[in-house]
Formats: C-alpha cells, structure tokens, sequence
C-alpha cells in the first residue's frame, strides 16, 4: 500500500504544478530549459505511474474491504466512464462545443472516470486511488474554471462536425476499452 501512496503523491504534484503553482513551474522551465522540463517531467511521471500500478496491483493481492458496492453500481460506473471517455475525446479534438462549454474537458473527465470506479469498488485500495484522483480532478477543475473568469479566457466552438467527431471518438474509445482492453490490461471485466 505504501508504493501506491508514494506514487500517488508524486504523480498528483506533479501533476499539480500546472494548476497550483504556474509561476513555479515557469520559473523552474525558464531556469532549466523547456526541453529539460520535459525529460524530468516525463521521467518523474513514468516512476510514479509505475508505482501506482504496482502498489495498486499489490494491494489488490490482499484487499482491505470498507464496503461491498451493489451489482447496479457497475452499470452506473459504465455510464459514468462512458461520459468521462466523450470528455477525453473532447480534449483532442479541436473547436468543440463541449470544450467550449466546460473549458477543461480532461480534468472533468478524471472526476467521472474516478468517482465511477469509487462507486463501483470498495477496498482501501480503491478509496485511495479513485479518492485521489477524484478530489485533485475536483480542486483542478475550480481552479482553472476560476482562473479562465479572472483572465478573460473563452473556448471557440466551431461547427456540429466537431462535436459529432467527440461523440463518435468517445463512443468507440470507450466500447474498445471497456470490451476488451480493460480486461486486458486490469484483468477484471467491468461488463455485468
């Protein structure tokens, strides 16, 4: 459990210096160089998401329950991925109406991805993973909303092709990953 915790608390700074401390993360590129930034960042990254998978894997060995997550909670779960992978798909995808409308479609898609798999888990494990990611998905997602208001910030939206382009994306990434490479690479179907 420890490796997980290391892990989550590495990667979510890190991933936090964006959010929270711009002015920190722009003085340590400018003192470093951009391509520096990059290698560490990317380096840092990889050894946490390493650990969290690891730890996570571990934990999973010998799990500590908190609660027993009733059957419907799954298919809540799919609906809520589902959600989460058309946001991520709204992130890539250029003049979007969604990414127009929400400003940061990845940090909404961490808070469904997290709290669908807080809903349909329920070890330690989970509640620390899932939690996490959850409240730093929820805390991010304020911060930079608030901060797009102060400065003005707006998303242009271009035509209905773009948001179909979202949908259709969304749809197959989220069909492909939940009928096959989630069982896959997590080995546990979330298929009823």
């Amino acid at each position: 459990m420890s490796l997980l915790i290391v892990g989550l608390a590495l990667f979510l700074s890190l991933h936090s210096t964006a959010i929270f401390a711009p002015e920190r993360r722009s003085n340590i590129i400018r003192q470093i160089g951009e391509r520096w930034w990059k290698v560490l960042y990317s380096v840092a990254s990889l050894i946490s998401l390493a650990l969290i998978i690891y730890g996570y894997a571990e934990a999973r060995q010998s799990p500590i329950w908190l609660w027993q997550p009733p059957v419907a909670m799954r298919h809540t779960a799919l609906l809520l991925t589902l959600i989460a992978f058309i946001l991520l798909a709204a992130t890539y995808v250029p003049g979007n109406r969604l990414k127009s409308r929400v400003g940061h479609p990845m940090l909404l898609a961490v808070k469904f991805w997290a709290l669908a798999h807080l809903l349909a888990n329920g070890t330690l494990a989970d509640l620390l993973l899932f939690g996490s990611f959850l409240v730093w998905g929820v805390a991010g997602f304020v911060i930079r909303r608030k901060r797009d208001r102060i400065n003005g910030v707006t998303y242009p939206a271009g035509g209905m092709s773009k948001d179909i382009t979202v949908i259709i994306a969304g749809l197959a990434s989220w069909a492909v990953f939940a009928m096959y490479l989630h069982v896959v690479l997590i080995g546990i179907s979330p298929m009823p």
